[in-house]
């Protein structure tokens, strides 16, 4: 077996282990949640999911060692290479060359626009042998430093994936994009390699108990369960340039590319929120808010009852890892409110008169703030802005984080094929595409605040 299949080999054993390690973890919680549960019941638990830890830890250093030692190897090759053993005498040692640190092929100081490497793409289609050994330096560069990312970025082919080093992405101003901030705040999972679906148990009749007559027979009620199929679906998108759009351009592959990643991410998320059937505002129980006149005052209480609705659906599956994802309009008309009234009811790290709190990050980063009952606000721009009679509404979700579940293929970053398909006309295609599936509706918990109280916002401070 060689080195690059032992390190293939490798790192699929570390990513079961991490799926070992997060149903300890996911167990772990769940047991904390139980009214009943025990300290020797936790410390077990704790110290099965810490020997997962030390099972992750053990195989994420041997991948360490399998990759330094690859990488090593590749240096002495190179180095056998750039040495002819002669009986002749040392030069003088001004005269001599040197292996010191190898610098990276493509580099933000030599190529700030990256035409090399677009130009070494487009001639390595069309046979140039010095192309293809620049391409591939750069690609074994990619898997040192981001190997865990890559495993699957170069196929079969001699360049059947490549990957456009990072500084160029950098350097330009890309088309806005709404990105993926709901999709980063679901419950991540590995995709299965295989198959176009993915199955889950879900009891839809259950056991039950009853106060019993003495001889009476004992309650029971059968159990039984219904097959929840949820489709894999694929992501893609594509673009054709010219050779001498690349060969004579400045900077126009690694643009188009970074740009197909933004859409990438806007569709994938824009589906979990939008998708027919089974997109969020599909699947959510709706609550609604109509009021010719909305006040954050007045829509505040239909947050709660949102809330109020998701825990009733769970009951002990909730989390309590809650959110609320809303349009960046609405999120800021939320702040311009003033108020004399405040929360009858403190919350952790609240202060009792404000109505939330904005931490001040950007967009797409994460959580942008609480809102008064603690809950942690996404700011998501894939939500539609055109609903209700005028079209002119959006909504506000609230959900159990944990509820929504999205797989993807552990080894994002998209994958990127260059190709020549058109020959004749000196075409470069090139395509990014993924798989991915969702679902919201494991229970029916998701809640969405809609109506006339949600149309296009006037900051009036109320």
């Amino acid at each position: 077996m060689t080195l690059a299949e032992l390190i293939t080999q490798a790192r699929e054993t570390l990513n079961t282990s991490l799926a070992a390690r997060q149903q300890e973890q996911d167990a772990l919680m769940a047991l904390r949640s139980d009214e009943n549960l025990t300290e020797d019941a936790v410390a077990a638990r704790v110290a099965t999911r810490d020997a997962a830890d030390a099972e992750v830890t053990r195989r994420q250093t041997a991948l360490d060692q399998l990759v330094a030692e690859q990488v090593r190897e590749e240096e002495l090759t190179a180095l056998a290479a750039r040495t002819t053993p002669t009986g002749n005498r040392p030069p003088a040692y001004d005269r001599a060359a040197r292996v010191g640190a190898e610098e990276r092929t493509y580099r933000p100081d030599q190529d700030r626009r990256g035409s090399a490497f677009e130009t070494d793409v487009a001639a390595a289609f069309i046979g140039d042998y010095e192309a293809r050994d620049r391409l591939a330096r750069h690609m074994q560069e990619e898997r040192v430093e981001r190997g865990d990312q890559l495993v699957r970025a170069a196929g079969t082919g001699a360049f059947a994936g490549l990957v456009v080093p990072q500084y160029l992405t950098d350097l330009y101003a890309p088309a806005a994009a709404a990105r993926r901030p709901f999709a980063d705040a679901c419950r991540p999972h590995d995709l299965p390699p295989q198959g176009m679906t993915v199955n889950l148990s879900r009891i839809t009749t259950a056991t039950s108990t009853a106060l019993q007559t003495e001889n009476a027979a004992v309650s029971e009620t059968d159990i039984d369960d219904t097959l929840m199929t949820i489709n894999v679906q694929t992501n893609a998108g594509q673009q054709t340039l010219s050779r001498q759009a690349i060969e004579r351009g400045s900077g126009v592959e690694p643009v188009v590319l970074d740009d197909l990643f933004r859409r990438y991410a806007s569709t994938l998320d824009g589906t979990l929120l939008n998708q027919a059937t089974n997109g969020l505002t599909n699947v959510a129980t709706a609550v609604a808010y109509t009021d010719a006149s909305p006040t954050v005052v007045e829509m505040y209480p239909k947050v709660l009852e949102g809330l109020a609705g998701v825990e009733a659906a769970l009951l002990d599956q909730a989390s309590g890892e809650n959110i609320a994802v809303m349009h960046s309009r609405r999120w800021y008309w939320m702040q311009n409110a003033m108020s004399s009234t405040w929360p009858l009811i403190s919350q952790p790290g609240i202060t009792a008169q404000m109505s939330g709190v904005n931490l001040g990050t950007t967009y797409g980063s994460g959580v942008r703030g609480t809102l008064p009952n603690g809950t942690p606000v996404i700011v998501d721009n894939n939500i539609a802005t055109n609903y209700g009679a005028g079209t002119n509404e959006d909504e506000l979700y609230l959900v159990d984080r944990n509820e929504c579940h999205l797989w993807e293929d552990p080894n994002a970053p998209m994958y990127i094929r260059a190709e020549q398909p058109k020959l004749a006309s000196l075409g470069v295609l090139m395509v990014v595409y993924g798989y991915f599936a969702y679902t919201h509706a494991r229970y029916a918990q998701a809640r969405k605040i809609g109506g006339t109280g949600l149309v296009t916002p006037t900051f009036t401070g109320v």
